[in-house]
């Protein structure tokens, strides 16, 4: 199988104390592969309220692929390809938000309560590599 050009996926989801934390940790889970570890740490908000962070790192090749797959659900898939320019940090870093209702539902939307966060290969670490390496990954063609 083709060789995968990240280091690692994170993927984040924050869960407020108006959430159940259950529905926010399935939200998650839908972006990554069954049973996969998920970790919990709780923490507290501005004002004293509890948050809950539910994070998980994917490094192994098939768990990436199997991230990037649902990534390419994406209704806007192409659009998000146009914008890895921007996408792409000049650490060579790949960020994307998701939408965490459309995440509970098992859906792949862009929008705001998960985060993904991807270190991209590429050698030299210079960004215009990244972005190439995330556009084949993305697309597929690892």
């Amino acid at each position: 199988m083709p060789r995968v050009p990240f280091h690692y996926v994170d993927l984040r989801a924050f869960c407020y104390e108006t959430e159940d934390e259950k529905r926010v940790e399935e939200a998650l889970r839908t972006f990554l592969p069954d049973d996969f570890e998920v970790d919990r740490m709780e923490s507290t908000g501005h004002h004293g309220d509890r948050i809950v962070v539910f994070s998980a790192r994917a490094e192994r090749a098939d768990d990436i692929r199997h991230i990037l797959a649902k990534i390419r659900e994406l209704p806007d898939f192409e659009e998000l390809l146009d914008e890895l320019d921007d996408r792409v940090t000049e650490n060579t870093e790949f960020f994307l938000r998701l939408d965490k209702q459309a995440a509970f539902k098992g859906e792949a939307r862009r929008g705001g309560g998960l985060t993904l966060r991807a270190k991209v290969e590429a050698y030299p670490a210079k960004k215009d590599a990244a972005v190439k390496n995330a556009r084949e990954a993305l697309l597929g063609g690892e």
